[in-house]
């Protein structure tokens, strides 16, 4: 065990804490009702306030760990287990894009948790989705680049993902192609331009991954590239650009010529 932790208590023991019927929930409460009941209470009161007055930009990564701990583990101080997560992973969006596999190994980590953290992950996307259909993509740019980070950028093995855009450049669909090596049967050009005409879209955005850490285009990603481009012409589909994510960085093969 590590910074003097206790083994955490059992995430379905509030089952036995429940009331057993209507009468008794209207009149009876639990005994330590109103009172502190850990170590770490009137820590989680100030950092409520502080998250709740708006003084969002001086948490540090740990305490916004901490709090989304909350929810998962209620009678403990998390700060211990929310820096040992940090220190473990790296950063917050390691954390929360991490493999429940491996977020299992850490001390104090059971399905709680790891559903408090997944579903702090899938509220950020639905967010960044929803402000890229706000404007078009290009004039979003930032925006854009957040949320492909988000799902990208600590992945173990290339994704391929396509934005499909109306006339305006504004988002129709984002859509996950394949997991793995990208390579033309990942990113079938013809199946990629006949699911654009599909969804009614004149232009779209190719996106994929390198886990390496090094966004910088291979020779088949530009191959690639230009076999989608050159069935797009001949169905008036428009490929804007082929952004490579990384760890370190992005790649528009726009900028760099290669369209």
């Amino acid at each position: 065990m590590q910074d003097n932790d206790q083994p955490f208590e059992d995430p379905d023991a509030w089952r036995s804490r429940m009331p057993t019927s209507l009468n008794e929930q209207r009149h009876t409460r639990p005994a330590d009702a109103g009172r502190k009941t850990h170590a770490g209470w009137g820590h989680r009161a100030r950092l409520r306030k502080r998250l709740i007055e708006g003084d969002h930009d001086s948490l540090a990564d740990y305490e916004v760990v901490e709090f989304l701990l909350f929810a998962a583990i209620e009678r403990r101080d998390t700060k211990p287990l929310a820096k040992r997560l940090l220190e473990h992973f790296g950063s917050i969006s390691a954390l929360l894009n991490a493999d429940p596999n491996e977020l299992r190994r850490i001390y104090g980590v059971g399905d709680m948790v790891i559903g408090a953290l997944k579903i702090a992950l899938v509220a950020s996307k639905h967010l960044a989705a929803t402000e890229l259909r706000q404007a078009p993509v290009l004039n979003n740019w930032k925006t854009l680049l957040n949320y492909l980070a988000t799902d990208l950028n600590h992945l173990k093995r290339e994704r391929a993902r396509v934005l499909y855009l109306n006339g305006k450049l504004e988002l129709i669909k984002d859509e996950h192609l394949s997991d793995g090596s990208i390579s033309e049967s990942a990113m079938h050009p013809r199946e990629v331009i006949h699911r654009a005409c599909n969804l009614g879209a004149t232009a779209l955005i190719l996106v994929h991954n390198h886990p390496s850490g090094d966004p910088e285009p291979s020779q088949a990603d530009i191959k690639l590239t230009n076999r989608i481009a050159e069935a797009g012409r001949l169905m008036d589909v428009t490929v804007v650009d082929h952004i490579i994510m990384s760890s370190s960085g992005h790649v528009s093969m726009k900028e760099r010529g290669h369209i």
